[in-house]
């Protein structure tokens, strides 16, 4: 079995209709004093009312449209299907950010044929940005404007701008991991931390060089993967293989396989 340009079409129209009900769930709670809870026990690990939310309403739209369709999320795990289709949910990636009021959280919705991300959708509700990745490319949407969009194409890791969500061992790596990317910030021109899954969205954008993260899940990064691709980036974990190969989470975004591999032997030491 596969599938047709015609199919991914038709899924690409339903996920943008899965993004728009997200941002109602999550919009009506940003900056109004959403619910948060911690899911970890001893360590803090937050959810909020809007991720709950939003991720059941997304579940109930795809069993309506789609209900042989498998379903994976953040917040309430894996649905078997009866297809080669899964959708993966993050409806809000980025909870810290969330909850402190800033704007770098996003909902992510990718759509997986027989394992593989065929589909990426990155949506950051506030600002009204949607970036999704198909079919071999990328198109960014805000208000009335649609664009396809590119890396920017570096080739020299020392006019890179890098990020990562937190650079610290106390955050998402260990001390190993926070001083292999130490050696990439230290090379690159400039570093921004604190974006989550908006910093993919902004290199596929070709406004940010390199992504260098740790500790991410299925649901993590399974929507970036599309969007990084389709605008010519490459992504794999730290070893160059691709990602979920490894039991860390480790995952590098750049934005050409010059600026990849010279990542990649920095974090090799």
């Amino acid at each position: 079995m596969s599938f047709s340009q015609n199919d991914l079409s038709e899924f690409a129209a339903f996920a943008d209709r899965l993004a728009d009900a997200a941002r109602a769930e999550s919009l009506t709670r940003f900056r109004k004093g959403a619910m948060i809870f911690n899911k970890a026990g001893p360590w803090f690990d937050p959810v909020t009312d809007a991720d709950r939310e939003a991720e059941r309403a997304l579940r109930r739209m795809i069993e309506s449209v789609y209900p042989k369709h498998a379903i994976l999320g953040e917040e309430f795990g894996e649905k078997q299907g009866d297809s080669p289709w899964r959708w993966v949910l993050d409806p809000v990636d980025g909870t810290r950010a969330f909850m402190c009021g800033t704007t770098s959280w996003t909902t992510l919705i990718a759509l997986e044929y027989e394992g593989a991300p065929v589909f990426g959708l990155i949506d950051q509700p506030f600002t009204e940005e949607r970036w999704t990745g198909w079919a071999g490319k990328t198109r960014y949407a805000r208000a009335s404007e649609t664009l396809e969009v590119k890396t920017s194409g570096l080739k020299d890791i020392a006019k890179a701008r890098l990020s990562t969500t937190d650079p610290l061992p106390t955050g998402y790596f260990s001390d190993a991991e926070a001083a292999a990317f130490a050696r990439v910030a230290k090379a690159a021109r400039v570093a921004r931390f604190s974006l989550d899954a908006y910093a993919y969205s902004l290199l596929a954008h070709g406004e940010i060089d390199i992504v260098i993260e740790s500790a991410l899940q299925r649901h993590d990064y399974a929507a970036l993967l599309p969007v990084v691709e389709g605008a010519g980036g490459v992504v794999t974990n730290w070893q160059g293989d691709p990602p979920g190969t490894d039991e860390k989470g480790e995952l590098i975004a750049a934005a050409t396989p010059e600026l990849h591999a010279a990542a990649l032997a920095l974090l090799a030491g």
